[in-house]
C-alpha cells in the first residue's frame, strides 16, 4: 500500500503516542489547514483497513489508530520500507497543482516540500515555473510570507486545468482500466503516486459511477466517440459532480447557452444530466449541461454516410478539400482520388475545429514522434492548415492528428522510387545480392538499390543514401542502419516498409518540376551508357566462358572442399593462389551462414587481389556435409557455388554478378540439378534479357 508523504507523516504522527490526537493538533504540526487534515484522514481510513486497523473518532476528545498489536507494529513496519519518492521537476509540478487544486484554499510552502521531500527553496522555484504556464488558463498563484499559497480564478478555468493535467498525465489505456475495472496502477511507486495524486483530484468511485452512466446513455447515441474524448467526457463530468457537491458552479454566456440548447448534442446532454442528478442526489444546473453538451460536439465521430447531413458539415468538406489541395500541390501528390483521406479528415476536422474555437485543450501523446519522423510533411502541413484556416490559431497537437491523415495516404501511393536504399554485405556479391533480390520480390516499388562491401562502404559517404541495410553489423558506424537476414523474414519486411514509408515522406518538398528536354541527347549519359554496356558484355562473357560443374569427391570438410575447389580454378588461371583465396572465403563463412535455406546449396564467394577475373562454378560433393545457413541454421548441403571477382572489379561486372545470385535464388531447383548445359543456357538467356532492360532504360531517359 503506497502512502503519500502527508499521509505518512500524519500516520507516524497517530502512531507516536497512544493518547487522542486531535485534528487541530495534527493540522499545526504539518503546517496544514485542518480541512486538508479531514481529506487525508479520509484516504488514511481506506488504507488502514487493508492492515485490518481502523481510525478511531471521538467527538470532542480526538483521533487514534485502533487495532491489534501485531497489525500496528506491521504498519509501523510498512512505513519503515516505504522510501520517499524522487520526482522529475515535471512530476514535483503536477502534484503541486494537484494539491492547490485539492486544497481550495492557501497551502503552506512547509506543507509541499514535505509532500514532496523537497526544500521550501526548490517548491518556490517551482512555483515560479509554474506561473507562466497557469497564465495560459487565466489562473494566478497567491503567494504571501505567512499566507501560504493559492491558486485562484474562475471555476472553469479550474476545471480545465484538472482535465489537462489527467489526460497529459495519465495514459489512455492506464486510465480506461481504473475508471473501467477499478484495477490499481501497477508502475512503480513514483509514477503510481502521480496517477493517485490526478486522480485524487476526483474520487476514483465517482469515475467508475460517472463511466457507467455515460455507457449506458452511450447505446442511444448515433455516433461513435474516440477513447481520448470519451476519457475527457468522463473525467470532466465526474469533476463537475465533485464541484457540485462542494457549491462550485460554473457560468456561461446566455446567449451562447440559448444556441446550445438548439442542438442534437444539448438533448443528449439532458439525459445525463437527469441521470446524474438521480445517481448522486445533486441538482445540475443549466450551465453545466451546456458544457456537457460542448464536450459532445467536440467528441463525436459520426459515420460515414452520415458526413454530409448537416450545413456545417458541408463547410468543413469544402476546408478539408482545400487542405487537401494544398498540401498536394506543396508535396507534389494528387489525393484526388483518396477518398478515405477525405472522409477522415472531415470526421477529424469537425470536432476539431469546434474545441479550437472554444479553447478546448487536447493531449496528442504522439506528436514529439509525428515531428520527428515527418518533419517536412508536419511542416507542409502547419502552412498548409495556417492558409486554410487564417482565423484560426490551431495548436501543434491538432496538426500532429491532420499530419497522420496525410500520412496514411501517402502510405498507399507506395512511391519508393525516389529512395536510394544501399545493401551491404563483407563482399559485395553474394549475400547483399540475395538481400537485394528478396527486396525487390517483396517490395517491387523499390527501384534505386546498389550492392556494396563491407570494405567500399568504409570509403563511402552514408549521407547519399536514405536507407542502409546490411547482413552483418557495421563496426565503427554509429548512423542509422537495419541488420537483416539475407533471406527476409516477414518482420524484417515490415520493418523496411515502415523505414522506407518514412523516408518517402521526410524527403518530400515542395513540387520543383522542369521539363525535359526531347529533342537533344545528353552526350555524357550516353557516353557513360556506352562504358557500362562494355562492362557488362566482358563480365557477361568471362562468367559464360569460366562456367563449369566441378566434382568435389569425398571431401570431409568444407575447408578440405574449397582447398580442392580452388586448386582447380588456380589451374585453369583464374585465380593466383589457391591458399589465399581459400582462406578469404572461409573467413567470410565467419560474418554468417552462407547455406541458403530449404535447398542443398551453399553460396561462397569473395573479391581478392588474387582473383584474374570474374567466375561462377559449381562444386558436387559426394557426401553432404553441415554447414550455417543465411538463416542461422545448421544445414546439410552436397553443391557449392562459388562466385570470385577481382578486388578492383568494374561496377557493371559487381552487377552482373549480383544479377547470377539472384537468378540462384529464384531458381534453386535448376542449380541443384548440376546440369552443366542447362544452367549455362539459363544463365545466357538471363544475361540477354539482362542487356536488352538495360537498352530499354537508356532511351527512356
Amino acid at each position: 500500500m503506497y502512502f503519500s508523504a502527508r499521509e505518512r507523516l500524519l500516520l507516524e504522527a497517530l502512531l507516536s503516542t497512544d493518547e487522542d490526537l486531535t485534528v487541530k493538533q495534527l493540522a499545526q504540526d504539518l503546517g496544514v489547514s485542518e480541512r486538508t487534515v479531514h481529506r487525508d484522514l479520509k484516504g488514511i481510513e481506506k488504507s488502514l483497513r487493508s492492515h485490518h486497523l481502523t481510525l478511531l473518532k471521538k467527538s470532542g476528545v480526538g483521533i487514534r489508530i485502533a487495532g491489534a498489536k501485531e497489525d500496528i507494529e506491521a504498519l509501523r513496519l510498512a512505513l519503515l520500507k516505504q522510501q520517499p519518492n524522487e520526482y522529475t521537476p515535471e512530476e514535483r509540478q503536477t502534484m503541486m497543482l494537484c494539491t492547490l487544486l485539492e486544497a481550495g484554499e492557501p497551502t503552506k510552502l512547509v506543507a509541499l516540500a514535505n509532500d514532496l521531500n523537497v526544500t521550501i527553496g526548490t517548491v518556490s522555484s517551482d512555483l515560479t515555473k509554474l506561473e507562466g504556464m497557469l497564465h495560459d488558463y487565466n489562473l494566478q498563484l497567491i503567494r504571501k510570507r505567512g499566507y501560504g499559497v493559492e491558486l485562484v480564478g474562475e471555476e472553469e478555468s479550474k476545471r480545465k486545468l484538472m482535465s489537462d493535467l489527467i489526460s497529459t498525465h495519465l495514459d489512455e489505456s492506464e486510465f480506461l482500466s481504473i475508471v473501467k475495472d477499478n484495477i490499481r496502477n501497477k508502475a512503480g511507486k513514483s509514477m503510481a503516486s502521480i496517477s493517485e495524486k490526478l486522480l485524487g483530484l476526483v474520487e476514483k468511485e465517482k469515475l467508475i459511477i460517472v463511466e457507467r452512466v455515460i455507457e449506458e446513455i452511450h447505446r442511444e447515441w448515433n455516433y461513435h466517440i474516440a477513447d481520448s474524448a470519451y476519457i475527457g467526457l468522463v473525467v470532466h463530468l465526474a469533476l463537475a459532480i465533485e464541484r457540485i457537491q462542494q457549491g462550485e458552479n460554473i457560468h456561461i454566456d446566455p446567449t451562447y447557452l440559448e444556441s446550445l440548447k438548439a442542438t442534437p448534442e444539448y438533448n443528449m446532454a439532458e439525459k445525463i444530466s437527469r441521470k446524474l442528478e438521480q445517481v448522486f442526489q445533486i441538482d445540475i444546473p443549466e450551465a453545466e449541461t451546456g458544457y456537457i453538451t460542448m464536450h459532445l460536439q467536440g467528441a463525436k465521430l459520426r459515420y460515414e454516410n452520415e458526413l454530409m447531413n448537416q450545413p456545417a458539415q458541408l463547410k468543413v468538406a469544402e476546408k478539408a478539400k482545400s487542405l487537401i489541395d494544398h498540401v498536394g500541390r506543396k508535396i507534389g501528390v494528387d489525393f484526388t482520388d483518396d477518398f478515405s483521406l477525405f472522409q477522415g479528415l472531415v470526421t477529424h476536422l469537425a470536432p476539431a475545429l469546434f474545441r479550437v474555437k472554444q479553447r478546448m485543450r487536447i493531449h496528442n501523446p504522439l506528436l514529439e514522434k509525428i515531428k520527428q519522423d515527418y518533419a517536412s510533411l508536419f511542416d507542409i502541413v502547419k502552412d498548409s492548415v495556417t492558409n486554410t484556416f487564417p482565423e484560426l490559431n490551431i495548436p501543434d497537437e491538432e496538426i500532429g492528428f491532420i499530419v497522420l491523415h496525410f500520412g496514411s495516404s501517402l502510405l498507399k501511393h507506395k512511391d519508393f522510387r525516389n529512395i536510394k536504399v544501399l545493401v551491404i554485405c563483407s563482399s559485395g556479391i553474394g549475400t547483399s545480392k540475395i538481400l537485394s533480390t528478396r527486396l525487390k520480390k517483396e517490395i517491387p516499388e523499390l527501384k534505386d538499390l546498389q550492392n556494396v562491401s563491407l570494405f567500399q562502404f568504409g570509403r563511402m559517404d552514408p549521407s547519399e543514401y536514405d536507407l542502409i541495410l546490411s547482413t552483418i553489423k557495421l563496426p565503427d558506424y554509429d548512423g542509422e542502419y537495419i541488420v537483416v537476414s539475407p533471406i527476409l523474414t516477414q518482420e524484417e519486411i515490415k520493418r523496411i516498409r515502415e523505414a522506407l514509408s518514412r523516408k518517402t515522406v521526410q524527403k518530400m518538398k515542395v513540387s520543383d518540376s522542369k521539363p525535359k528536354n526531347q529533342g537533344t541527347v545528353n552526350v555524357q549519359n550516353f557516353r557513360s551508357y556506352i562504358l557500362a554496356m562494355n562492362e557488362y558484355a566482358e563480365a557477361i562473357l568471362s562468367i559464360l566462358d569460366h562456367f563449369s560443374v566441378y566434382d568435389l569427391g569425398s571431401s570431409a570438410s568444407v575447408e578440405e572442399a574449397l582447398r580442392t575447389f580452388c586448386a582447380n580454378l588456380e589451374k585453369r588461371m583464374l585465380i593466383s593462389d589457391a591458399r589465399a583465396v581459400t582462406e578469404r572465403l572461409l573467413e567470410r563463412e565467419k560474418f554468417g551462414g552462407l547455406g541458403i535455406p530449404n535447398t542443398r546449396l551453399a553460396l561462397y564467394h569473395t573479391r581478392n587481389r588474387e582473383v584474374y577475373q570474374p567466375s561462377f562454378t559449381i562444386g558436387i560433393l559426394r557426401h553432404p556435409l553441415s554447414v550455417k545457413g543465411m538463416d542461422e541454421a545448421m544445414m546439410q548441403v552436397d553443391h557449392l557455388l562459388l562466385m570470385l571477382a577481382p578486388e578492383a572489379e568494374s561496377r557493371g561486372g559487381m552487377d552482373i554478378l549480383s544479377l547470377v545470385s539472384s537468378l540462384i535464388i529464384e531458381n534453386t531447383a535448376l542449380f541443384e540439378s548440376g546440369d552443366q548445359e542447362s544452367i549455362k543456357a539459363f544463365l545466357a538467356s538471363k544475361f540477354d534479357q539482362f542487356l536488352h532492360e538495360k537498352i530499354q532504360e537508356m532511351r527512356n531517359r
